[in-house]
């Protein structure tokens, strides 16, 4: 018997394969049935550890289906093994880390009582929205960055004179990270956002260095695509060549990589964190370092 085992949680199948391969750990597979009232039942195929076990689960939509999923499995892996590692490469209701407006639930904090309450030991995410949420836990936490991987797809494309782009001053640091392993320049956009509308506006006016160049739009997820969309529409005025997007979360909700195809991008990379047709760059390497 493995002293590791990977439980791979439905959502998250092929990248806990490729994990558990990297850490030649014991694969066990999850089966799940759904009621018709939408409840989840999970059935374990495999060995688990008597020493440790990593489950691995992503938490995007349907998020709270996948929340009680991700709970019940580090529930029945802490029955069998001490030592029970979290890794959720996309962390759900991380934007909902402090109150912006009076009233607001904290979920942050909700989470944190409900990881340490089903029995992990230690949470992994891969770029978390804000990092700020971790604050609310009391049990072990890591961040791990996908910026090497992507930038690694990225050294392998023939970019005319590559900019990298943030697509608001938030993201700037990220835009930076990039910039730097990628040895380019990086700027960032002015991006305005209604708190009660969610409409979103770029507030930069004009920028002469993006003209005839290949750009890389950087972002941590991508949702509906509505901050991506704003800022193609302007870069394409401002007379750049092809817009590229690198995003570690392609959530692309309600059609939105039609609609970020439309805007002008020429192409969406993302990682593995969430499977989609955008997803081919493999984070699985870097979430093992992090778990040795």
């Amino acid at each position: 018997m493995s002293n590791l085992s990977v439980i791979a949680g439905k959502p998250s199948e092929d990248l806990a394969r490729r994990l558990s391969s990297k850490l030649k750990a014991n694969f066990v597979k999850s089966e799940i049935k759904v009621f018709p009232d939408g409840e989840s039942k999970i059935t374990l195929n495999g060995n688990l550890s008597t020493k440790k076990s990593i489950v691995v689960q992503s938490m995007y939509p349907p998020v709270d289906t996948n929340l009680i999923q991700a709970l019940s499995l580090i529930s029945k892996a802490k029955e069998v093994s001490p030592e029970v590692i979290a890794v959720i490469p996309y962390m759900g209701y991380a934007r909902q880390d402090r109150e912006f407006l009076p009233g607001e639930i904290v979920t942050m904090k909700v989470l944190g009582k409900l990881f340490k309450g089903a029995g992990a030991s230690k949470v992994i995410t891969v770029d978390i929205h804000s990092i700020i949420g971790f604050k609310h836990f009391t049990i072990k936490t890591k961040n791990v960055s996908a910026i090497p991987d992507l930038v690694k797809y990225f050294k392998k494309l023939s970019l005319k004179n590559p900019l990298v782009v943030s697509p608001d001053q938030g993201g700037k640091e990220r835009a930076k990270e990039f910039a730097k392993e990628f040895d380019s320049e990086y700027i960032a956009l002015e991006k305005k956002r209604d708190r009660k509308t969610g409409k979103v506006e770029i507030k930069t006016k004009h920028i002469d260095e993006v003209t005839g160049r290949d750009l890389i739009l950087v972002d941590d997820m991508i949702s509906t695509g509505g901050s991506i969309i704003k800022a193609t529409q302007f870069l394409k005025k401002q007379k750049c060549k092809r817009v590229y997007v690198a995003c570690t979360h392609a959530l692309l909700m309600n059609g939105a990589e039609k609609k970020i195809k439309k805007s002008g991008v020429t192409r969406i990379i993302s990682t593995n964190t969430i499977p989609s047709k955008t997803s081919i760059v493999d984070i699985s390497n870097t979430i093992a370092k992090a778990i040795k």
